[in-house]
């Protein structure tokens, strides 16, 4: 039994604040209620309220000890309380459990997160994106609430199993796993995980740029579209052949040697293209497809802009292209993002380079005064001394540089 008010009688009282305090305090950090307490330059009556209390002297000098131990025998023994700890919770009220309550918020975090480690155990590539969560606390910043952390990485976890998902609109993807088609809209929570995590599938850090054409390279590069109309392909001299809408749209625009757009949908709707098993000529940057019509026309072979990182279109492109048994032959920029956007592009199909390799670089920077390279290295998976070479040089030459040469071969090409 616990005797309140013979409990605030005892330790109640003004003087012994300072003794209330240094035990709530044990409490609620989950230290015993052992040995002894001090209080440092006691007044008189504080000295003389611990004697009180204790039945007895409390020495001399300026500091004043409390024994826990005794103090713990005296309630028991009195019949005021059964230990020292439910003393003080009958003064000063229920005390929170910290330690107890830290361990609790440990386990539910865990328990949260424990799809995320599952997922990486299946998967390992997607270790640095873990990492990423453990090191950022995104997903405590995203959701403080446990419970609601846990349903953001369950959902999460979904949709990241599914990736790559070639051809899948973003909406498709998100109703898919959450019910929900705008579940993975740009700055959504759970948009936030799983982009990061389309990046570290992607061979790229998780954090990103942030800027909308970064996350439609990084929804690009698991193959997914934000819709069928807004993921476009850059193409010139694309010969149609058929009686398809978009075969004719090719076949005006080839006619015409004006450069032809064309989106995801007809893609997939109406994949008849004209060109067969001969040579696409492909490039990184849409001024070589405006300088090809401005100077070949209808006499520009056919001739396929990545436009950057390659969209879920341009990747539908070439896979058609590559059905009919088309080659390819490829051009970027002299710089590290272009060498990520190469690679990129040969993890889908083969390519040769064009004007794109060690000799070709060399040779450029004779003739052009390039940039200083910045950014993160990268390594030429089609030539093995480009990447050591231009890091040496320290210089980038982008394809605008490198124009003339460009529309030569193409012109050759149309030639031969």
């Amino acid at each position: 039994m616990t005797d309140v008010d013979r409990l605030r009688r005892l330790l109640g009282k003004p003087e012994l604040a300072w003794l209330l305090t240094r035990l709530r305090k044990r409490i609620e950090s989950g230290q015993p209620l052992t040995g002894s307490v001090t209080l440092v330059n006691a007044d008189p009556e504080q000295r003389r309220a611990v004697e009180l209390l204790l039945g007895r002297r409390a020495g001399q000098g300026t500091s004043i000890s409390v024994s826990l131990d005794d103090l713990d025998r005296m309630l028991r023994t009195s019949g005021a309380a059964p230990s020292v700890a439910d003393a003080v919770r009958a003064v000063v009220g229920d005390i929170p459990d910290r330690v107890a309550q830290e361990s609790a918020d440990q386990a539910a975090w865990a328990a949260a997160l424990a799809p995320a480690d599952d997922l990486v155990r299946r998967r390992a590539v997607l270790a640095l994106w873990r990492d990423w969560l453990a090191s950022t606390g995104m997903v405590r910043r995203l959701k403080p609430d446990p419970a609601d952390a846990a349903d953001l990485v369950t959902h999460a976890v979904r949709v990241i199993d599914d990736l790559p998902a070639p051809g899948v609109a973003l909406g498709v993807l998100a109703a898919r796993h959450t019910n929900e088609a705008h579940a993975l809209d740009d700055g959504s929570p759970l948009a936030t995980l799983v982009l990061a995590a389309a990046r570290v599938l992607d061979g790229k850090p998780p954090s990103g740029t942030g800027t909308a054409a970064e996350r439609r390279a990084a929804w690009a590069a698991v193959g997914v579209h934000r819709d069928e109309l807004s993921s476009t392909v850059l193409s010139l001299a694309l010969p149609g052949g058929g009686d398809s809408p978009t075969a004719r749209v090719l076949g005006l625009a080839r006619d015409a040697g004006e450069p032809c757009v064309l989106t995801l949908r007809q893609l997939g709707r109406d994949p008849v293209l004209g060109v067969g098993a001969r040579r696409v000529w492909v490039c990184e940057n849409p001024i070589v497809v405006a300088t090809a019509a401005d100077e070949l026309g209808a006499d520009c072979p056919p001739l396929v802009c990545l436009n950057g990182q390659p969209s879920t279109a341009v990747i539908r492109l070439l896979e058609l292209l590559a059905r009919d048994g088309a080659a390819f032959a490829y051009h970027g920029d002299f710089d590290w993002g272009g060498v990520h956007i190469a690679n990129r592009l040969a993890q889908h199909f083969p390519w040769r380079p064009w004007r794109f390799d060690v000799r070709a670089y060399n040779d450029a920077l004779t003739r052009v005064a390039g940039k200083a390279l910045a950014g993160r290295q990268a390594v030429a998976v089609w030539d093995a001394d480009l990447s050591p070479r231009m890091a040496e040089a320290g210089r980038q030459i982008q394809e605008e540089l490198l124009l003339p040469d460009l529309i030569t071969d193409l012109a050759r090409s149309t030639r031969t």
